[in-house]
């Protein structure tokens, strides 16, 4: 029996709670001692069989004839090593499994009946087999020791002095052994349980997700057990020593099952570190016991890893060693703990291959006392020799351990200690020889211990225990078998009294005889009743416990000086006398109840009737007792509390409530004021009677301006509405022009913004019906979307409304249905029609307005001549030249001065200014100027008069120029409601300005320079702002655009009689100056070559295509939300091939017959059989690009199944099915589907002329759809239609790609025979092409790579409309305008800054205006004049010449000028620096003019900023001001908010720079940053893919010949044409499109000089971006016909050209 075997059992337990809440299912199978587990996740799969010693089934209840109890556990397993200890041998019993497994309820079960573990009844059975035995000569003793292993480090569980971690040691001899671990000596099995009790409670444990109490540590119970037999005839005692050791192992567990997080997670991880340490010496084990190993020499390599942790090194004997061992594994029947109960069967399995040599041990003691003294001899006479043997008697003498004879003889050459350390420190190996003297004498003394002293120090242990307990307030039953809280019978004690009920009686505090003290921690003398808190002194009082004679004990207590003690409520400061059931409460928190039972008892014998009280004395009760005690009513405090918060709550509701009531009242009266206003404006004749006056709401300055703001900011976002109309009328303008173009008008049409400004007055005819009321209540000016109609044949431009343009198309589509029925000639004469009945052309005017510009009149109030030099601006905010003028007031009988001769002398006009003409004029046309009394910026310079000025002098320079200080704001602003300028200032101030007199004025209009030579004609007139009925002009004067200016030298003489309103007007408003001028050339580029080609209407009913359904949801996708698509990146053509294949007899996938009878490309219906596995196919061509890469296919979903074409995509679907991708990647094209278009290298190479073809492939199993459509045969004359949508991420994108088709399909039997693929085209002639090559359906998709826009603020978010843009509709003849597309957002922006532009040139007049009068009054100040007399010309125009350029150069550097005669003072050079600084000054610094966006239609900003630099009189306007501000309304707050706003750049494209670009909104790169851009990564880009409708009408179909560009051979293959793309087939009965070219991306190019160069006839070129491709057709017609299927506008003009050709030949 020494070669044994490890006995392994296991046993399964029932479900717990957790296994039973989630419907487990039991996966173990017993069979005898078999025990089978099953693969829950693979049924099918062949259950695990093991065998082991014993098979428990406990996993039904004890009813079952095959449950196996506890204690049928016991007598197998137990009571056979239980022998095996009597025998003497080494036992070991351990359990093993996961957590919540069933170990600790194996090993130490519970304390009920019959549910005992094997440790309990194996130590019952130890005692009860000792207590039976009769043999006098056999005594037992029997030791226990109780330790934990917790995290790799052992402690003690019975000694509560042991709180450190042990030591693990290795002796020689005796091997590992835990130093200072407690043995204790028991006589009974009630001593076991006890200590097992104790240590029970000490061990760690704490719930898990699987196991409430799991066990966080392996616990080893190890029992020495002696037996000694005494011989009577030798005199000899003989012993034999078996130890016991019981092993309850922590349990396995994984992480994640378990939820362990924190200190759980580290416990876990060293558990299954200890675990895994013994595995693996269960492995070694096994392996060297094993079969080939067994008879083999003990290898090097055959290491076992011990030490690896403390578990499997204190177990050494046990595994594999002098020992029996018994292994239990747990298991977990349920099939959610699959994969951790097989791993516990498979290392039990590895166990039951272990054999240990077990021997008995026969007197170990005597044995090992021997071997011990001789190495003690041997260590001593090693000291001896290196002469410290003194050493041993003094550690001995320090140790209290008597040395013997020899030693003490020694004893007296002991040296001093500091001679000692120096001599252990250089004698080598010293410290260690002394260290193992120690540890071997003490083992000695272990061992040489009697029985007795055992036992009496295994009583001290405990009595130390049980001090220690009381000392923390837990006591133990006087019989001491029981811990807890137990009032004692005799002692005075304290208990704790606590607000929680279930918490109070819970601690007990002994007041011993004598001084009990009570205080801190920290306290300098040790406290018996150690407490904590804020109010706790550090020795906070005593307890004094006297003995009388009598035997009565008195309790005393004693507070210190300062420490707060209660006892019934009363605050103790002196010693007082305590009585059975005082409160106690010391602090503020510590309440207790002092406890007598010597006098309860006594009381109780006095008074044994005594009623109990009626409250019990708790811990409320003691509260209540110190509040009443120190005069406080709680009730009544609470009472008085209470009542006065509803006081308070009651006043602040009433005040809430009327401030309500009082805000309601005011907010009605507002409202009902505001609607009777809003009334009275929009119905006056029905209110005219019912108004009331406006002055029953009087609104704050503040709320007014509130209103107007709130109303203007809403106004402002007028232009983002604008974009509705321009998306939904691009499809009107895009078939205008290409009408235009194929008619050969020279007409080109586009959007443009018009706004009602100062500088561009809209026409009247450009104004809905109602604009001029609307004019009245617009605060903002109205911008229209008009269209401009450049008419390129006779150099004039018109405007169209948009209702125009749809009336004019109507007769542009009538003529071009006419076109193919008119003759030539009839066409050429069209060509000469201006005017009539031909819908493309209007009359145009013979003047043209150039500009326009305005002169202030404020020099007058002083009387103070000037000449302005001002700028002529188009309605563009183009400058187009200057314009000089005179303005000075005169009297009514001064002549002209001479100008010489040419001068234009105009009599006096008398004109009048009418105050309400006037007040009706502000109030209407000012707002939209921008000029009105409220909304005029306070940055506008005001110069008014000073009062106490004297009469005949104006005012002074000083004065002007301190009017910012000098005069209150309210004075300043004329402009302000709230205080209009008063009558009387005026009257007294302006002596020449009175009211009701004549005055008289002078406006010469000098010369006009820098006009272009566009303009033959010029001529100039002039008015004031509000009087439209008549105007002053100039004569016309000739214009060549060189040479001197041009000379009008009109003089006007204007009277007026002065009124309020007139004074007003030249205060603030100008007379405007129009320029007109005959426009004599053309600028317009031609829209594209002149082309008249035959045009054939058709009348063919087309086919019914099927919808383009939106794409099917993904069901395993997240939801995304789809960022914003900014500027478009590319776009690709892709052709995607769908093959739905079915399986065959052969095992092989093939694709199912398509009929294509329906003759159109993209359609097709697929011949299926019911009850077939299916795969589908999808294939994706395209030309190969660098942006293009397809990096995975995420999802493939199948749903929609329905009967007609038409689904409805509102419903959720519940057929929904997501299928397996099988397969996916790039695939090398099939021979048929490889065309000339595709090289030899392999496709994933992206070379340039590659196209690239990637394919996936996924299951379709039908049936899941749970669809009978599906799962039937199709009646006859039905079709099943389904959509499918495939998600397919791409590389460098933010999302996956959706590609979505629609499948029509027929289902038949399972056994029909179905025909090969069918199509009109292989009904006819022999069949070459292979059927399986037809049996598809071609898809033609368009995909758009765009950049991620920008998120924007919320309010461009919330304007972002999904409004439907017609400008991609496709539209017949599109391809003929090379690119034209029209304009969209860009026109918003581009008109914006037109705005901007305006805008600042007319702050920049008005600003140089009184620049220039300041600069004039300065002067006349100077100067000294007496009066202001009328100044000559040249002088007035020397004068001003000079204070125009000189103010700043364009770096704002003052340019050198003549200084004053006098000093400037201090508030000069205060204003001075003010002015320069505004000068100077950018509105918008966000707005660099290095930022450049290219405007695709003119250049406009940049020829005016070019033309503002080099004019003198404007220095300080250089690029950087002329800049978007915040003087506008401006789009950039609205919808465009995120787009960069910049200023337009001449476009670099060469062959139509006035047109937009091709995508719009794409913004295309700088040159000179192109280098820095192709460095960036790659931006993240947003994919959409749109599937392409198929044009039903055919432009040509035939074979055409393709030369390949490797073997430079030709290859025929069959064409047809459905504009704008090009269907490529193998042949006329191919029924599958090859491939595809689009030709709104591609360009035809024909050439005589390469077809000789080429020596091939009848060729032409197609390029596309990727590749240019060389046609030949069979001749020169069908060649024609072709270019004209191709590029009708190409093929007209070489028909025009031939046809010149032919005719000079045949004049030669």
């Amino acid at each position: 029996m020494a070669g044994a075997s490890v006995k392994v059992a296991v046993r399964v337990r029932p479900f717990n709670s957790r296994e039973m809440s989630r419907e487990s299912k039991c996966i173990i199978q017993m069979s005898g001692s078999t025990t089978t587990i099953l693969n829950p996740k693979q049924p099918k799969e062949t259950p695990k069989s093991f065998s082991f010693d014993y098979s428990y089934w406990s996993h039904t209840t004890p009813a079952d004839i095959n449950y196996a109890s506890q204690k049928q556990v016991y007598q197998d397993i137990g009571e056979e090593m239980l022998q095996h200890a009597f025998e003497g041998y080494n036992v070991c019993i351990f359990a093993y499994g996961q957590t919540g497994a069933g170990k600790s309820y194996t090993m130490m079960g519970k304390q009920e009946k019959d549910q005992q573990g094997i440790i309990p009844q194996l130590c019952e059975d130890l005692f009860s087999r000792i207590n039976d035995t009769t043999n006098d000569n056999m005594s037992y003793s029997v030791e226990v020791s109780y330790m934990e292993i917790y995290c790799e480090r052992v402690r003690d569980l019975l000694n509560p002095k042991n709180k450190g971690n042990l030591r693990v040691r290795e002796h020689p001899l005796m091997g590992p052994y835990v130093e200072d671990l407690s043995k204790l000596a028991v006589t009974s099995y009630n001593d076991i349980q006890d200590l097992m009790d104790s240590g029970n409670k000490a061990r760690t444990v704490a719930a898990t997700n699987m196991n409430e109490t799991s066990s966080r540590s392996h616990a080893v119970f190890n029992i020495i057990f002696t037996q000694k037999r005494h011989d009577a005839e030798t005199d000899i005692t003989t012993e034999k020593v078996s130890k016991i050791s019981l092993v309850d192992l922590a349990g396995s567990e994984r992480a994640d099952s378990t939820g362990a997080k924190g200190t759980r997670l580290k416990e876990g991880a060293n558990i299954n570190k200890s675990l895994t340490t013994l595995g693996k010496v269960i492995s070694a084990l096994a392996e060297m016991d094993s079969g080939p190993n067994k008879n083999k020499k003990k290898k090097k390599t055959d290491f076992i890893p011990y030490r690896d942790s403390v578990l499997t090194w204190l177990l050494r004997e046990n595994l594999g060693g002098n020992s029996r061992t018994a292994m239990v594994a747990a298991l977990s029947p349920a099939d959610i703990n699959y994969d951790e109960t097989l791993s516990t069967l498979r290392y039990a399995d590895r166990a039951k291959q272990i054999r240990c040599n077990a021997v008995i041990n026969e007197d170990p003691n005597n044995k090992l006392i021997r071997e011990l003294k001789d190495e003690v001899a041997r260590l001593r006479d090693l000291l001896y020799a290196q002469g410290l043997g003194d050493i041993i008697d003094m550690t001995n003498a320090i140790a209290g351990i008597s040395p013997s004879s020899s030693l003490s003889a020694l004893s007296s050459r002991a040296a001093s200690v500091a001679s000692l350390h120096e001599r252990i420190m250089f004698a080598p190996g010293s410290e260690e020889a002394i260290e193992r003297l120690k540890e071997t004498e003490k083992i000695i003394a272990e061992l040489n211990e009697t029985w007795e002293e055992k036992l009496r120090r295994t009583e001290a242990i405990r009595m130390e225990r049980e001090a220690l307990l009381a000392e923390m307030g837990v006591a133990m039953r006087e019989d001491g078998g029981t811990l807890g809280v137990f009032s004692p019978k005799k002692t005075p004690h304290l208990v704790n009294l606590n607000e929680d009920p279930l918490m109070s009686e819970c601690l007990l505090y002994y007041i011993k005889d004598g001084i009990t003290r009570v205080g801190r921690e920290d306290a300098e003398k040790r406290q018996d009743i150690v407490l904590s808190g804020h109010f706790i002194k550090e020795e906070h009082c005593l307890f004094r416990s006297d003995t009388k004679t009598s035997g009565e004990v008195i309790v005393t207590l004693e507070p210190c000086e300062g420490a707060d003690t209660y006892v019934n409520g009363k605050k103790v400061t002196e010693p007082s006398i305590l009585r059975s059931g005082n409160r106690i409460i010391m602090g503020k928190s510590h309440v207790f109840r002092f406890n007598h039972p010597e006098q309860a008892r006594q009381e109780r014998e006095r008074t044994p009737c005594a009623e109990t009280p009626a409250e019990p004395v708790d811990w409320a009760f003691a509260q209540r007792e110190l509040l009443e005690k120190q005069g406080i009513d709680m009730k009544q405090e609470m009472e008085q509390r209470l009542q006065e918060l509803e006081d308070q709550y009651r006043r602040e509701r009433e005040e809430a409530n009327y401030l309500l009531e009082q805000q309601r009242l005011d907010y009605e009266s507002k409202l009902e004021a505001l609607q009777k206003q809003m009334d009275s404006r929009y119905y006056p004749e029905a209110n005219e009677e019912e108004e009331e006056p406006e002055d029953e709401v009087q609104w704050t300055e503040r709320e007014f301006e509130l209103a107007l703001w709130a109303f203007r900011k809403w106004k402002w976002y007028q232009f983002t509405s604008l974009r509705d109309l321009l998306w939904g009328n691009a499809i009107f303008l895009k078939e205008a022009n290409a009408i235009s173009v194929e008619l050969k008008k020279k007409v080109q049409f586009q959007f443009v913004l018009l706004t009602d400004t100062l500088y561009s007055p809209l026409p009247p005819d450009l104004l809905p019906p109602d604009a001029a009321k609307d004019r009245e209540k617009r605060p903002f000016p109205r911008t229209i979307v008009a269209v401009e109609v450049q008419d390129q044949k006779n150099g004039a431009t018109h405007y169209w409304t948009l209702e125009k343009l749809r009336q004019r198309l109507d007769l542009m589509r009538e003529m071009y249905d006419r076109a193919a029925e008119v003759p030539s000639s009839v066409i050429e004469d069209c060509d000469n029609v201006v005017t009539g009945g031909d819908p493309f052309y209007d009359r145009f005017p013979w003047f043209r307005l150039v500009g326009r510009a305005f002169v202030y009149l404020s020099n007058l109030l002083y009387p103070v001549p000037l000449v302005h030099r001002v700028a002529i601006v188009s309605e563009k905010g183009e400058v187009k030249g200057f314009l000089r003028v005179a303005v000075q007031a005169i009297s009514a009988d001064e002549e002209a001065p001479d100008y010489g001769s040419g001068v234009r002398q105009s009599g006096t006009a008398k004109i009048s200014f009418d105050d309400q003409h006037f007040e009706k004029f502000q109030s209407e046309s000012c707002p939209a100027v921008g000029m009105s009394r409220s909304g005029t910026s306070q940055e506008e310079l005001r110069i008014v008069e000073g009062q106490g000025q004297v009469s005949d002098m104006g005012p002074s320079a000083d004065e002007v120029n301190n009017n910012t200080c000098a005069v209150t704001p309210e004075d300043l602003l004329l402009d302000s409601p709230e205080k209009p300028a008063p009558d009387g200032p005026l009257e007294t101030a302006l002596d020449h300005l009175k009211l009701g007199s004549i005055f008289t004025f002078r406006v010469t209009v000098l010369q006009a320079s820098s006009i272009s030579a566009e303009y033959a004609d010029i001529f100039c007139q002039f008015n004031f702002i509000h009087r439209h009925d008549e105007a002053f002009s100039t004569e016309p004067l000739k214009n060549t655009g060189r040479g001197p200016p041009l000379g009008f030298y009109h003089v006007q003489n204007i009277a007026v009689e002065v009124t309020k309103s007139f004074i007003e007007y030249i205060k603030s408003q100008p007379i405007v100056f129009e320029v007109f001028g005959h426009y004599q050339q053309h600028p317009f580029p031609p829209l594209c070559k002149d082309v008249l080609s035959p045009l054939r209407p058709s009348r063919r009913h087309f086919p019914r295509v099927m919808p383009l359904s939106k794409p099917v949801p993904a069901t395993k996708l997240s939801t995304m939300t789809r960022p914003s698509a900014g500027p478009c990146q590319c776009k690709y053509d892709l052709m995607v091939f769908f093959e739905i294949c079915e399986l065959e007899a052969n095992g092989d996938y093939i694709p199912a017959v398509v009929d294509h009878r329906g003759g159109v490309p993209c359609h097709g219906t697929f011949l299926l059989h019911q009850g077939i596995q299916r795969r589908i196919t999808v294939t994706l061509v395209h030309e190969t690009g660098s942006l293009i890469r397809w990096k995975e296919v995420r999802e493939l979903v199948v749903g929609r199944i329905r009967n007609t074409p038409e689904a409805d995509e509102s419903l959720i679907d519940p057929n929904i099915l997501s299928l397996n991708i099988l397969s996916s990647g790039y695939i090398h094209p099939s021979q048929d589907d490889r065309q000339f278009l595709d090289s030899d290298m392999p496709s994933i190479s992206f070379g340039n002329d590659t196209r690239t073809f990637y394919q996936f492939e996924t299951a379709w199993d039908s049936s899941m759809h749970n669809s009978l459509l599906l799962n039937r045969v199709t009646p006859y004359r039905e079709k099943i239609y389904i959509t499918l949508s495939a998600y397919i991420e791409m590389e460098n994108c933010t999302q996956p790609a959706v590609i979505t088709k629609d499948f029509c399909m027929v289902f038949y039997s399972r056994d029909a025979k179905l025909p090969a693929s069918r199509s009109i085209r292989n009904l006819f002639g022999s069949g070459s092409l292979r059927a399986s090559e037809s049996n598809r359906v071609t898809g033609v998709y368009e995909l758009s790579l765009c950049r991620v826009a920008d998120a924007g603020s919320p309010g461009m978010q919330r304007r972002r409309r999904r409004v439907l843009d017609t400008s991609v509709a496709y539209v017949r003849g599109e391809e003929n305008l090379a690119g034209w597309r029209p304009r969209s957002d860009s026109l918003i922006l581009d008109h914006q800054w037109e705005l901007e532009k305006l805008s600042l040139l007319q702050e920049v007049e008005k600003t140089r205006h009184y620049l220039l009068l300041r600069e004039k009054l300065e002067t006349t100040q100077r100067l000294g004049l007496e009066t202001l007399s009328p100044c000559s010309s040249e002088d007035s125009e020397s004068r001003s010449t000079s204070c125009i350029s000189s103010p700043l150069s364009v770096d704002g550097a003052p340019e050198g000028r003549t200084s004053p005669p006098e000093t400037p003072s201090e508030r000069q050079k205060e204003l001075a620096v003010k002015c320069l600084r505004l000068l100077t000054h950018t509105f918008n610094r966000e707005y660099s003019h290095s930022h450049v966006c290219i405007s695709a239609s003119e250049s406009k900003l940049s020829e005016m900023s070019v033309t503002l630099m080099r004019d003198p009189s404007m220095p300080a306007l250089g690029v950087t001001t002329l800049t978007p501000s915040s003087t506008c309304p401006s789009l950039v707050e609205g919808r465009y908010n995120t787009m960069e706003v910049r200023p337009p750049q001449v476009s670099s494209r060469a062959d139509s720079p006035d047109l937009e670009p091709a995508v719009e909104g794409e913004q295309k790169k700088s040159p000179a940053r192109r280098p820095e851009e192709e460095k960036e990564p790659q931006r993240l880009l947003v994919p959409d893919i749109q599937e392409i409708r198929v044009s039903p009408i055919v432009s040509k179909k035939g074979y055409l010949h393709f030369l390949e560009p490797h073997t430079n051979g030709w290859v025929k293959r069959f064409v047809v044409v459905r504009r704008p793309y090009v269907y490529i087939y193998n042949s006329d009965k191919d029924a599958v499109e090859r491939a595809i070219l689009n030709l709104s991306k591609a360009q035809v190019e024909y050439s005589e000089d390469q077809q000789a160069m080429l020596k091939t006839p009848n060729t032409f070129a197609v390029c596309t971006e990727h590749r240019g491709i060389l046609l030949q057709a069979s001749s020169d017609k069908d060649m024609h016909d072709w270019l004209y299927a191709f590029n009708p506008l190409l093929a007209g003009s070489i028909r025009s050209k031939l046809s010149r050709r032919r005719t000079a030949q045949m004049r030669i």
